[in-house]
């Protein structure tokens, strides 16, 4: 097996999938690179079991064919120490050998058998799906930080697609915030629930632009695949019911705040320095015109106050919230202004674009509230 391919190409490529190598594995296979080479194309895989991500690169040359697994790490430590240059890639697929021959050298080191390359899954009875490259970007973007890390809620560690023929919903949460992230300009062909690990999002994350190009994807039980450009992703699904996270969101909230959104996150930031670090809790005080924010750790005798000017509709009230979690929801909003709608001290906060320019686009931000020492 003989191929001719450009040393940053290949960087380039192998960059977008190592993201799913782990760091220990299970099956020494894994630490590998899957190359086949066919009709003058390149594909390379990598997979951690869980989930197999693949991409393709045409050839400068590739006129015999074949498959072997190459070592993951030498192979990207030697080519980010190289400019662009051919590279020949020689393959002995008896021996196993690989020789790669380059403008300064050979290198020698030894591959693995293709065979024991885990085997991708088949689709089978699977459904479709059409996405636009930048809606799966800003849903992955809105709700990623909001899914749960808790091994004994499994559900909670991934994003809920809820599909039907009118919109599509992204839902996540950890029980502390939640994000839903509704697209009325994104519809499937039926009614489908997937709840999509956080791992294969993030490498998508990374490699789908923000562009009109169409992703497809095809889902059944329990796998989902993400097919784009010379990509394709495919992971196994979650099992389980996702928790009923519309029964969490509270439907009447006549307290609304109305508050420039960034001024409202630095005062968040400057104020939570001064906070317990256990709790991470600041006090939201609003009468009139007049937002208050303020935190303090008793402990080491720190307290910091801010005050801001807001729109507000509603009674006078007090509520505590855990900065961090304020911090994230407000920083992965991107609205000028955002409306806090909120009931009670112990009743969860709502966020919400002022304004919204997409009307396609319906998102909505909840975070619990943390009860005041007072």
């Amino acid at each position: 097996m003989k191929f001719i391919v450009s040393s940053t190409t290949l960087m380039k490529h192998l960059q977008q999938i190592s993201g799913v190598l782990n760091s220990s594995n299970p099956l020494p296979i894994l630490n590998n690179f899957l190359f086949v080479v066919e009709k003058g194309t390149l594909t390379v895989s990598a997979s951690d079991l869980e989930s197999t991500m693949t991409t393709s690169i045409q050839l400068t040359e590739g006129k015999q064919g074949g498959k072997i697994a190459v070592p993951a790490k030498i192979l990207l430590d030697t080519l980010k120490t190289f400019p662009e240059q051919p590279l020949t890639f020689l393959v002995d697929e008896k021996t196993l050998g690989i020789e790669i021959v380059s403008d300064f050298g050979k290198y020698k080191l030894t591959g693995f058998d293709a065979e024991e390359f885990p085997r991708v899954p088949v689709m089978e009875g699977s459904k479709t799906l059409k996405l636009s490259a930048s809606i799966l970007l800003n849903a992955i973007n809105k709700t990623l930080f909001a899914t749960g890390n808790d091994e004994l809620r499994p559900v909670m560690s991934g994003v809920f697609f809820q599909l039907s023929k009118d919109n599509i919903t992204f839902v996540a949460t950890d029980a502390h915030k939640l994000v839903r992230y509704r697209r009325t300009d994104a519809k499937a062909s039926g009614e489908g629930a997937l709840i999509v690990p956080k791992k294969p999002l993030n490498l998508l994350k990374n490699i789908v632009g923000d562009s009109d190009e169409i992703v497809n994807i095809n889902y059944n039980e329990n796998n989902i695949l993400f097919q784009f450009a010379n990509h394709s992703l495919i992971c196994r699904l979650i099992e389980g019911r996702y928790p009923n996270y519309e029964a969490v969101i509270p439907v009447d909230n006549p307290n609304k705040l109305t508050i420039s959104r960034s001024a409202l996150l630095s005062s968040v930031r400057r104020v939570s320095i001064f906070s317990n670090k256990t709790t991470h809790q600041v006090r939201l005080k609003v009468a009139g015109s007049e937002l208050h924010i303020s935190a303090e750790d008793l402990d080491f005798a720190n307290e910091a106050n801010e005050r801001l000017t807001c729109q507000y509709e509603g009674e006078d009230m007090e509520i505590g919230f855990n900065a961090r979690f304020l911090a994230d929801m407000l920083s992965n909003l991107e609205f000028e202004n955002v409306t806090i709608e909120m009931s009670a001290p112990n009743r969860a906060g709502i966020l919400v674009p002022a304004n919204s320019e997409n009307a396609d686009e319906d998102i909505l931000m909840l975070v619990m509230p943390v009860m005041l020492n007072n």
